[in-house]
């Protein structure tokens, strides 16, 4: 399963309706694009130290999945899908569809924007 920045954010701070969803989750990975977003947010907090720590405790948890030429053709073709739809979603969250698509995994996020991704699974609390 793929954290999105948020689910990121929840595990870091302990929230305690993802510890029955991360028990039987038999993959784990962070997209580069919620790597960035995710140090982005932590450079602005006062516990930077300790996210900081955090985070490099998660990434020997998880895989992290970088973008390559396999992933744009994904790309192209989720956001071809939105625009038909007539929903778009934010633009680094269209690169994470992408990349689980890419990779046949279900994205654990809160945002139900990512429901409008053909033939993607969400998993949210």
């Amino acid at each position: 399963m793929i954290l999105d920045t948020n689910a990121v954010s929840a595990m870091a701070d302990g929230h305690p309706d993802l510890e029955p969803v991360l028990r039987v989750a038999s993959t784990l990975a962070i997209t580069v694009i919620t790597l960035g977003e995710y140090r982005y947010g932590i450079k602005q907090s006062r516990n930077r130290a300790k996210y900081e720590r955090w985070l490099e405790v998660l990434k020997q948890r998880c895989g992290v999945l970088d973008v390559d030429e396999r992933t744009t053709e994904h790309y192209a073709e989720v956001r071809a899908e939105l625009k038909r739809a007539g929903q778009p979603i934010p633009g680094n969250d269209v690169w994470i569809a992408a990349l689980a698509r890419q990779h046949a995994l279900p994205i654990l996020s809160p945002d139900r924007h990512f429901d409008a991704v053909p033939s993607l699974r969400r998993i949210g609390w």
